[in-house]
């Protein structure tokens, strides 16, 4: 053989060789992200102590998780609470108020950067499988997009199988790039109002039965209603158990589901250099739940599996912790700075109020508690080596304006360890109900039982519910339910304040365009350009303090 021939040959064996080397370098210590974000999902699993609902791949995730057992949502509403999730702004500083609908055009701010257009503009493959639901486009870009803008939202929110061959098709085309993909599941939310032939939340959506189709992957899970647990929130009657024995198998595609997504990362390699992150983005659709501001519509499971320390792997986390903590988690993984950039052309530098939740998963509670609080505090309040006596340990915030275009009750809350206020700026008018749940046999029971004067098997009556007054505060370290509100109990008057002016300076600096709601209007232009103030609306002194 004519030795410049087995030159060439032996050189490019060499390339090959060289080339399949770094290859697998790059793939074993590049550093990817999943983030999985559960709809309407709570603590029905045994990682938060139901130990009738089957989820093992949940608990199996938990085992190489550290758990957070005080995580809370930013606001509890789908778009909303999605782009807070993405943008790490809480929905009235980034602009989407409600439901992103077509037809009353909610839309996140064209200025805000989102996690998906900072990863991409650093080179990181972006994907999105599953539910959407926030706009523009622009300010949510992924490279990979399989949502509910181009499929059918059962498809690829509900049928597993097909969303292990999308999320199959995401990782192949990574190769060795890092990537960063948001598997947004749409179970469990209802769906009894828009497709009720499948049950109440589409628990028979797939399982075979005539004119349901066949989810192949999933393994239907059946409850009767006198297995299920009845959360203290939710009326201990047939109907409502009835209603959660459906939710329960729904959860079930949701946890074999997330076993599937798993098992592609790991087939694919890429399990042992992705960090896991699970969440909800609010809570129950039930009394209470989502689109309330109370513990149940506002406290989400989260879990998040870190390569990189596996020592901590299984344990649990009590520090107070939020949603809006999920983007300075991400680009922490990552390694990428938060860009500096303006909402508004005359507005101040945008400033992320989350902290990054990375030095929970490898160093000490107690101290990684007293830094964050020290951190924000630094944001919120400038440099100062002590926060705010309220948020000694720990502090974190919500903020609700609209779900559907109707359901107008604005709220903003400040959750520290044992106290939590609750400011309802509409309080003038009844708290509002959403479609799908107000069709829920729970709700429809409730109402029915009101009506007959029967015993509704409640916490509450509906007159309760749906008037609320103005300010409630609550010791949630010893009331559980949030029935006994301290707000105009003198003997709190001294944290109650303090709580007031820890929100307000939330509140200032978030840019929050209902500060100074429901008793004055912000001018903010002409002569108080420089000074903004608010306005009193009534004969009387108005507490909020504007310093901009």
């Amino acid at each position: 053989m004519n030795m410049n021939i087995v030159i060439l040959v032996l050189c490019f064996c060499l390339i090959k060789l060289s080339s399949t080397v770094k290859y697998s370098k790059s793939k074993a210590t590049q550093r990817n992200l999943l983030l999985i974000v559960a709809d309407d999902a709570g603590f029905e699993t045994s990682v938060y102590n139901n130990t009738v609902c089957y989820t093992p791949n949940l608990d199996k995730l938990a085992k190489r998780s550290v758990v957070f057992d005080r995580a809370f949502t930013s606001v509890s509403s789908c778009s909303p609470s999605r782009s807070a999730i993405l943008t790490g702004l809480p929905q009235h500083q980034n602009g989407m108020y409600g439901l992103h609908q077509q037809l009353h055009h909610f839309n996140t701010f064209d200025n805000v950067q989102s996690a998906s257009k900072i990863l991409s503009d650093a080179g990181i493959h972006t994907g999105i499988i599953g539910k959407k639901h926030v706009g523009p486009e622009t300010v949510y870009p992924f490279d990979f997009a399989q949502t509910e803008e181009n499929n059918s939202i059962l498809q690829v929110g509900r049928n597993i199988t097909h969303i292990k061959l999308l999320v199959r098709h995401f990782l192949s085309e990574a190769a060795s790039r890092p990537f960063f993909l948001y598997v947004a599941f749409h179970d469990p939310h209802r769906c009894g109002h828009t497709n009720p032939q499948y049950g109440q939340f589409c628990e028979k959506f797939g399982n075979g039965g005539s004119g349901m189709g066949i989810i192949e992957d999933w393994k239907p899970v059946q409850y009767s209603q006198d297995e299920v647990v009845v959360p203290y929130f939710t009326p201990d009657t047939p109907a409502a158990r009835q209603d959660i024995a459906a939710q329960y198998t729904t959860i079930s595609r949701l946890d074999q589901g997330i076993g599937l997504v798993m098992s592609e990362l790991e087939i694919a390699g890429y399990l042992d250099n992705t960090l896991v992150i699970y969440t909800s983005d609010n809570g129950i659709p039930f009394p209470s739940g989502r689109t309330n501001l109370y513990e149940p519509g506002m406290a989400v499971p989260m879990m998040i599996s870190s390569p990189v320390n596996r020592a901590h792997w299984g344990q649990r986390s009590s520090v107070l912790s939020s949603t809006v903590d999920i983007l300075p988690t991400v680009l922490e993984w990552f390694r990428v700075p938060y860009p500096d950039y303006y909402i508004f052309k005359k507005g101040r530098k945008v400033v992320l109020t989350g902290e990054s939740l990375m030095p929970l998963l490898h160093g000490s509670s107690t101290f990684e508690s007293q830094y964050r609080v020290k951190r924000l505090s630094e944001r919120l309040h400038g440099p100062s080596p002590l926060a705010d006596p309220v948020c000694t340990n720990g502090c974190v915030y919500a903020s609700h304006n609209l779900h559907e275009v109707t359901m107008y009750y604005p709220m903003r809350v400040l959750r520290q360890v044992r106290y939590k206020l609750i400011h309802n700026l509409n309080y003038h008018a009844p708290f509002t109900i959403d479609q799908d749940f107000y069709l829920s046999p729970t709700f429809q029971d409730i109402l029915n039982r009101t009506e007959r004067g029967e015993p509704t098997q409640w916490y509450k009556t509906l007159r309760e519910y749906y008037h609320r007054p103005e300010w409630e505060l609550f010791d949630v370290s010893n009331d559980t339910t949030e029935v006994q509100n301290l707000a105009y109990n003198a003997e709190f008057s001294a944290i109650f304040k303090r709580m007031q002016r820890a929100l307000n300076v939330w509140q200032n600096v978030t840019d929050d365009p209902w500060i100074c709601s429901p008793d004055g209007v912000l001018e903010n232009a002409g002569n108080y350009k420089k000074k903004p103030q608010c306005m009193p609306l009534l004969d009387k002194v108005v507490n909020a303090k504007i310093e901009l």
